[in-house]
């Protein structure tokens, strides 16, 4: 069931290096900017949240800031805190500001295509980070292939079910937000694996915002739905994961009943690593950031056709009925025999997972040194 990464696109690391010897400097935190002038121009970037997962501020934005300094690029990365108006008003500050390029990860496509709207109005290329803006009209889409990252969290559920002996049963799908197709895309994936697997879905529900505390207290009523006879969970991510494993803990049942997340954050590897958690899928977001900074530096290069080579994958937009250039990674599902690849990858540190007696012993079982 194992996934390979596949690099997709080498160019955002060439791009930097290519440009490195530009020169830039920094001015404020998040803010760069640049005298170059083989690259005039900043990219401003608008980040969702904090909460839903840590990624955004612990891996996004320092790997755009450190690919857009490299490139002797300006740049303005804020993050809209989960807060739609904030999202409107930062993008509304940047385009006044007349950035050269936006880069947005939205928190609905409602919000989002406004945005996109009022920027390309300006004549400023827009690029839909991680989530597609449905009817928004971005030049260009980054991310990973979600509906294969869905199938991993399936098939990563079916993997464990079937080596601890189950063959059928319920399972109950948390997924990530409504707002978010993102989510609609892993829910295909996973939903598809289980039941062509031969396991039903006995409940299935959406987490509003991607909510932690929101999961937990849904999943608590799932479970006193069902009385707690259900097989498996495939929740969408690791921080709904860690909601569920919470409240399968404080009945007993933690590391009996599987259950599955995403984003290899360091909580899900010590949960993977522990047993209670059975899978969870690495998206090495370098790669991602990489891909989005390269198409950012050319478009500010002017050097479209640069940019139209390297997405050379399609994503429909399915409000707008159009396909979007895009560029699409592939994930792999994390067990805790493999563990070591996320921390080798450098995406994280032993010394941040391995933090316990027990993560330390399970560390050095699964070759972690």
């Amino acid at each position: 069931m194992r996934k390979r990464v596949v690099t997709v696109l080498a160019v955002g690391t060439a791009g930097a290096l290519a440009l490195a010897g530009c020169g830039g400097s920094s001015s404020g935190a998040g803010t760069g900017s640049t005298t170059s002038a083989a690259a005039s121009g900043k990219v401003g970037v608008i980040l969702p949240d904090s909460a839903s997962s840590a990624r955004w501020e612990t891996n996004d934005r320092p790997l755009l800031e450190a690919a857009f300094k490299a490139a002797g690029v300006g740049y303005d990365i804020q993050n809209a805190g989960g807060d739609k108006a904030k999202f409107q008003t930062i993008a509304d500050s940047m385009i006044s500001s007349k950035v050269k390029v936006m880069m947005i990860t939205n928190l609905d496509s409602d919000t989002g295509a406004a945005v996109i709207k009022k920027a390309t109005a300006a004549g400023i290329p827009v690029i839909d980070y991680d989530r597609l803006t449905l009817g928004g009209g971005a030049k260009y889409y980054v991310s990973f292939d979600n509906v294969a990252v869905g199938a991993a969290i399936g098939g990563g559920l079916v993997k464990c079910l079937n080596d601890s002996g189950v063959k059928t049963g319920g399972v109950v799908e948390l997924n990530g937000s409504p707002t978010d197709n993102n989510a609609t895309l892993f829910k295909q994936g996973y939903d598809k694996a289980v039941k062509d697997a031969g396991f039903t879905i006995v409940a299935d529900q959406s987490v509003p915002d991607w909510d932690n505390t929101k999961a937990g207290t849904i999943f608590e009523q799932i479970f006193n739905q069902q009385k707690g006879k259900f097989v498996g969970v495939a929740s969408a991510n690791d921080g709904l994961g860690g909601a569920v494993v919470s409240v399968l803990q404080r009945n007993g049942l933690a590391g009996k009943v599987p259950v599955t997340g995403q984003d290899a954050t360091d909580e899900g590897l010590q949960r993977v690593l522990l047993g209670t958690q059975c899978v969870t899928v690495y998206k090495a977001i370098k790669k991602e950031a990489d891909a989005a900074s390269a198409l950012a530096i050319n478009l500010i290069k002017g050097d479209t056709a640069a940019a139209d080579a390297a997405a050379t994958g399609k994503t429909k937009d399915t409000v707008a009925g159009k396909d979007v250039p895009s560029v699409l990674l592939q994930p792999q599902a994390i067990y805790k025999a493999n563990v070591k690849d996320v921390i080798t990858d450098g995406f994280t540190t032993k010394e941040k997972v391995c933090t316990t007696a027990d993560l330390q012993k399970a560390c050095t079982a699964a070759g972690i040194s």
